[in-house]
């Protein structure tokens, strides 16, 4: 009989969970509330807590709403969202992310930093992905004015003879940011100031060691992530290179049993927005496929 494991450090980070049990919360007294967005990258959740009553609007359904309560995820939203809000006479649950609050206001600060007479703001470029609702919310510190880079491949967009201030997307590899860090070095002009701020999410980062042993430690890997997940991306990657007989999966569906033949030890793991009880329905799906 195979050995089936879930991986003990995968699950819901601090974030994640702070925003759904406030989710819950609220849901247990009054049986509804809105949410700006999904409250997690992952569907199987997403979908747990709307038949508690948990809707899911857009920014637009927001600009409709008035006198209501709606949860803000833990990826943050930008000072627009705020405005929204007062506007309507909207209740805030706040569930953002401490590590990403504190991001947007060292962002914000370095956009509203007073650059004395005749010196132009400084370049806030931020490593992280277009569109990604983190990214959104750090964007609006600075009035839509940072330059977005998704990969190393994007530095071209930056102006060197400019002052340059670096932050990233609290999600993104460590290894990658090191390496626009180095070559971004390389090319500012002399007399330019140049600033990185390392801003990844250890809750992250320092999975990466411990999910890379993890996949060594066993013949075959299913990594359980919803397919928005940022970090899923980059864990499953470090999963891959650790493992090649590692497979990406949203839910026990997804399970070829052909995978299964053969393997005595088979290791389950996930993103930081994958929830437990999904694992462990994966868990259950492969004992019953292996007896």
């Amino acid at each position: 009989m195979a050995i089936i494991e879930i991986d003990n450090g995968s699950g819901f980070c601090f974030g994640v969970t702070t925003a759904i049990r406030k989710a819950e919360e609220e849901l247990d007294e009054t049986g509804h509330l809105y949410c700006l967005g999904d409250i997690v990258h992952n569907t199987a959740e997403v979908d747990r807590l709307a038949s508690r009553g948990l809707e899911t609007i857009t920014h637009g359904q927001l600009e409709q709403l008035h006198d209501v309560k709606v949860l803000l995820r833990a990826h943050g939203e930008p000072p627009e969202t705020y405005g929204t809000a007062r506007r309507n006479h909207i209740d805030i649950i706040d569930a953002t992310c401490p590590v990403v609050l504190k991001l947007q206001q060292r962002i914000h600060a370095t956009f509203n930093s007073d650059t004395g007479a005749g010196k132009s703001r400084p370049q806030i470029v931020i490593y992280g992905k277009r569109g990604h609702a983190e990214v959104l919310g750090l964007v609006g510190q600075t009035q839509g004015q940072a330059t977005v880079i998704e990969n190393i491949g994007e530095i071209d967009k930056i102006d060197y003879s400019r002052d340059i201030y670096l932050y990233s997307q609290t999600t993104k590899s460590v290894q990658e940011f090191q390496h626009i860090v180095e070559e971004i070095k390389r090319r500012v002009e002399p007399g330019v100031t140049f600033r990185s701020f390392d801003t990844i999410c250890r809750s992250v980062a320092n999975r990466i060691p411990q999910i890379r042993e993890f996949a060594r430690q066993h013949e075959l890997i299913l990594f359980v992530s919803g397919a928005k997940s940022s970090n899923g991306r980059i864990l499953f990657a470090e999963c891959l290179d650790a493992n090649p007989d590692s497979h990406l999966i949203s839910c026990e569906g997804d399970i070829d049993p052909a995978w299964l033949l053969g393997k005595e030890r088979i290791g389950i793991c996930g993103a930081t927005s994958t929830p437990r009880w999904l694992m462990q329905r994966v868990s259950d799906k492969v004992h019953q496929l292996t007896t």
